[in-house]
């Protein structure tokens, strides 16, 4: 037994593993059968809280890293974190466009959520053992996710605010040609059993709310893009890249509510989230090229990727300073009128 948790998995002792693990399904279970057995709206005193807590965990979860590891991998865990919980801003901006869009109240978005970062478990920790399993097998592949940071960096700062079709997603056209769509909610319910009109018999039918939690994972792949390149450019550990994935995702469901209220708080947070983009790939052609090979202390990086990130929440704070709330409805008053056009 003792020989199983000290086997290497993946570079690290299969206790570390296991132990991340229990930590993520112990708060799951926590989060899910405690604080939230019964679908309810939660304001944004509770979700700052609640995301506040959430935050800690991930600290210490660093610290320990810190204390078990060195000093080396605990600064590029803290790294990882906030460059994924700064980017996962974006991810708020695009779920709160969804649950509108499917007109899906506050009541049963959380649980949408919770089921819906279930699924980002897995899906990012497939990404993360592909992106291990190809650097393993070639290293100039860093070059390319370096250059794909760099270029979306430049991207990010140049780019406006892109509108989000959602109605024309081919996930959600699929799903509607294939098996009806109600247009009304069914509670909590993904799929329900409904009477066919044309044969009078009871088939299996789709709720909006299935449809919000597929586009809402399509849209974190797309945005792992951005965020799994970024810390493989920081680390090559597959431990410490997939824990400060997980954890800075874990919390967002948390912090979705109070942030959606304020998310046009945020607009200048971009151009620094482009800069750190930038910073992580570059570094990787500074340290290869120009350093012959040594490497950025992590410290730099995580000094550098935090000060961005504080400094242009800070900035978005002050320019958009008495600012009214952008029309963001944390309760939706859609009429089901979108499923109409995606089922008819």
């Amino acid at each position: 037994m003792l020989e199983f948790f000290s086997a290497d998995w993946l570079g690290t002792p299969a206790w570390f593993w296991m132990a991340f693990l229990a930590i993520v399904i112990i708060l799951t279970a926590f989060d899910l059968g405690v604080l939230h057995k019964e679908d309810r709206e939660l304001g944004i005193g509770e979700s700052l809280k609640l995301s506040a807590f959430y935050i800690g965990i991930a600290m210490l979860f660093g610290l320990w890293v810190w204390v078990e590891r060195g000093a080396t991998a605990g600064m590029e865990y803290y790294t990882g974190f906030f460059i994924e919980k700064a980017l996962s801003i974006d991810n708020v901006f695009v779920i709160s466009l969804i649950f509108s869009y499917f007109a899906i109240p506050r009541k049963y978005q959380y649980r949408a959520l919770l089921w819906g970062i279930m699924a980002v478990i897995v899906l990012r920790g497939l990404m993360i053992a592909g992106g291990a399993a190809l650097l393993a097998e070639a290293y100039w592949v860093l070059y390319i996710f370096a250059a794909f940071l760099i270029f979306t960096g430049v991207k990010m700062f140049f780019a406006g605010d892109d509108a989000v079709d959602i109605g024309n997603n081919r996930a959600v056209q699929w799903i509607s040609n294939h098996m009806p769509v109600t247009k009304e909610l069914h509670g909590q319910r993904f799929l329900v059993k409904v009477e066919d009109p044309k044969t009078g018999k009871m088939v299996r039918a789709a709720t909006p709310l299935l449809l919000a939690l597929v586009v809402i994972n399509i849209a974190d792949l797309v945005f792992a893009l951005d965020s799994v390149p970024a810390i493989f450019a920081i680390t090559t550990d597959t431990f410490i890249v997939y824990t400060s994935n997980i954890f800075a995702i874990l919390g967002l469901r948390a912090l979705y509510f109070a942030l959606a209220a304020m998310i046009h708080r945020f607009h200048y947070l971009k151009y620094a989230l482009a800069a750190v983009l930038v910073f992580i790939g570059s570094k990787i052609f500074v340290a290869d090229f120009l350093l012959d090979g040594g490497k950025i202390p992590a410290w730099i990086s995580l000094g550098v990727t935090f000060g961005l990130i504080a400094a242009g929440v800070l900035y978005s704070l002050w320019r958009t300073r008495g600012e009214e709330e952008a029309d963001w409805p944390a309760e939706p008053e859609g009429d089901g009128r979108h499923i109409g056009n995606i089922a008819g």
